[in-house]
């Protein structure tokens, strides 16, 4: 447990910073489950402007350091390859 005022403010921080990153990781993932629904079911219109919006979300999340910058780069390549398997 913390004593010192210092260690007591940190704990704080902490806290309030988790929950910035926990709305913000629910926030991405919101959109990729969008994505991924659009893709389940075919249509390729939808799927494609969701990708748009889902890649923006995942580099966002990527700067603000919720998720590593390879992480959300793999992730938009792989949901790229399955919108462009979708609509040829």
């Amino acid at each position: 447990m913390a004593n010192t005022p210092s260690a007591k403010k940190a704990t704080r921080k902490i806290a309030a910073r988790t929950e910035v990153n926990k709305a913000r990781r629910s926030r991405m993932r919101s959109y990729v489950r969008k994505l991924e629904e659009a893709i389940a079911a075919g249509d390729a219109t939808v799927a494609s402007a969701a990708f748009v919006e889902t890649q923006s979300e995942l580099m966002r999340a990527a700067s603000k350091g919720i998720v590593h910058k390879n992480t959300a780069a793999r992730k938009v390549s792989r949901l790229a390859a399955r919108v462009k398997k979708l609509s040829a």
